[in-house]
């Protein structure tokens, strides 16, 4: 779309920013669903804290891109309602590395390799990618080279889980497991269709305002009338 139309007609770049977005995933999605996808051997996902979800409990699946302010925005205040909620809330977190965020797979990556050696530091590690997004985005990795960059984000990752596992933190970088985990977190999140992060479902239902975080507030409008008086999940 040219740019003299937008301004002609006033639509908000932000807006046109969202269309085009989601023209992009769309392409991909159909891509994905149209091509045999193969079966993976164990659910996608990381379950918080290292758990996995309970009949009773409310499932909310989180796809979170590391280097997406978003995304960073976003995981606060879903802490903050998993701490209130406790048990009769579930969580798993899916890497969904938008293909126009810098260094977005590598670092989803990261998550994966981390999540095999050391699941307990799983969540430790993405956090560390967002307070930290500065590192690998932008400028900041624009002239270097995609070794570079791993090389520079296997660093970041054995220290931020505080210890020296370098080698082994490389060396998944090398493992074909992990590249096909990261990939199929990504087509796993395109065939649930979405199409930017943050992206949420409670209980397998996608919650509007995709690509926007969500404040305590609004977590507790979305959970508290799933809940009878006695804390018991409603049918």
């Amino acid at each position: 779309m040219e740019i003299w139309k937008i301004q002609y007609y006033n639509i908000p770049m932000k807006s046109v920013h969202v269309f085009l977005n989601s023209v992009l995933l769309g392409v991909i999605f159909i891509g994905c669903v149209s091509c045999q996808v193969s079966i993976p051997s164990k659910q996608d996902g990381f379950w918080y804290p290292n758990g996995i979800a309970k009949r009773e409990s409310i499932l909310i699946e989180a796809f979170l891109d590391p280097v997406c302010p978003d995304s960073r925005d976003s995981w606060p205040p879903l802490k903050l309602a998993l701490r209130h909620y406790g048990s009769r809330v579930s969580l798993v977190v899916h890497p969904f590395p938008l293909p126009y965020h810098d260094n977005a797979f590598i670092s989803s990556r990261a998550l994966h390799i981390i999540n095999k050696l050391n699941t307990s530091a799983t969540y430790k590690l993405l956090e560390s990618f967002f307070h930290q997004q500065d590192k690998f985005y932008g400028k900041a990795t624009f002239n270097l080279s995609k070794a570079s960059v791993v090389d520079e984000i296997a660093k970041f990752t054995s220290n931020a889980i505080g210890n020296s596992n370098y080698a082994a933190v490389k060396a998944g970088f090398t493992d074909p497991k992990t590249d096909q985990a990261t990939r199929i977190s990504f087509k796993y999140g395109c065939v649930k269709g979405v199409y930017g992060t943050p992206f949420f479902f409670v209980n397998g239902f996608p919650l509007p305002d995709a690509g926007s975080s969500l404040d305590y507030k609004a977590w507790r409008n979305v959970l508290d009338p799933l809940f009878s008086p006695a804390g018991q999940i409603n049918n």
